[in-house]
């Protein structure tokens, strides 16, 4: 049997000798330069920023996919029936992509984000599917990855992120500090008016090229509520929002202006 199958090897060969040769050829050739683009498109992503281990995982992805088209290429050449070998490893990858659907929902989200940028690494986003929110440390093949303000790492599925409506408060540079302080109905607006102003002005983080907006918001059942706003940087939001709310607490004790709490009175009557 060993004789007879080198036999049919040798007469294969002797007469697909041409065929073998160009064959070898075309794979040396055509695995370099798959090789080449494969280098290519790494520097590109180097240039467009794009995190190390999505274009590692990309470059990979890619290379692999090449190499078996130039397999599959080599072996029609020889003659060889590959019909059956596509049809084969394409009921393989339905079948791993039915098993996997959602990793590759999660994969595919991460394209887009990558694709899209609806958000980059150290923008702060709130997701609003599960309510996450924090700052951006990395954006990964299959998960996002957030610092929450207390420190906390919070990991999203990308296919998550891609199919809700998300806010990135980091987008536009600044970042608007919108608050509500309570007063008592006795107050005098005009003095509270310009204490708040007082205040505004007097924090260290407010942006100067904007006017803060100051108004009455709504009479509430214990207090008349003043909204306030004023922008700061993104970096600076909490920064000054503390500062201002200890600001307006400290001025308001210094002018006699109260803030009332909620509290229920009682009356009794005698029968």
């Amino acid at each position: 049997m060993i004789d007879q199958f080198l036999d049919k090897l040798t007469d294969w060969t002797t007469d697909r000798g041409r065929d073998l040769i160009f064959t070898l050829l075309f794979v040396i050739i055509a695995l370099k330069l798959a090789k080449h683009f494969v280098r290519v498109l790494g520097r590109s992503f180097e240039r467009s920023k794009i995190d190390k281990s999505v274009s590692g995982f990309l470059q990979s992805l890619i290379k692999w996919a090449l190499y078996t088209v130039v397999l599959i290429t080599a072996a029609s050449m020889l003659g060889f029936q590959v019909t059956s070998l596509v049809t084969l490893l394409g009921t393989a990858g339905l079948a791993v992509g039915l098993g996997l659907q959602g990793s590759l929902a999660n994969l595919a989200g991460g394209f887009l984000i990558l694709t899209m940028k609806p958000f980059k690494v150290g923008d702060y986003i709130i997701e609003n599917d599960k309510g996450c929110e924090g700052t951006v440390i990395s954006i990964d093949i299959f998960y996002t990855k957030l610092r929450t303000i207390d420190n906390r790492i919070v990991i999203i599925p990308n296919g998550n992120i891609t199919n809700c409506s998300l806010v990135n408060l980091s987008a536009e540079g600044v970042r608007r500090v919108n608050t509500v302080i309570p007063v008592a109905y006795a107050s005098d607006l005009a003095l509270v008016r310009s204490t708040l102003l007082s205040c505004v002005s007097r924090n260290s983080f407010v942006s100067r090229d904007e006017t803060p907006e100051i108004f009455v918001k709504n009479f509430g059942d214990s207090a008349i509520e003043m909204g306030v706003r004023f922008n700061v940087k993104n970096d600076d939001f909490w920064k000054a929002s503390w500062e201002f709310n200890e600001t307006v607490k400290n001025e308001f004790d210094a002018k006699g202006i109260v803030i009332p709490f909620k509290q229920v009175e009682v009356t009794m009557k005698d029968k």
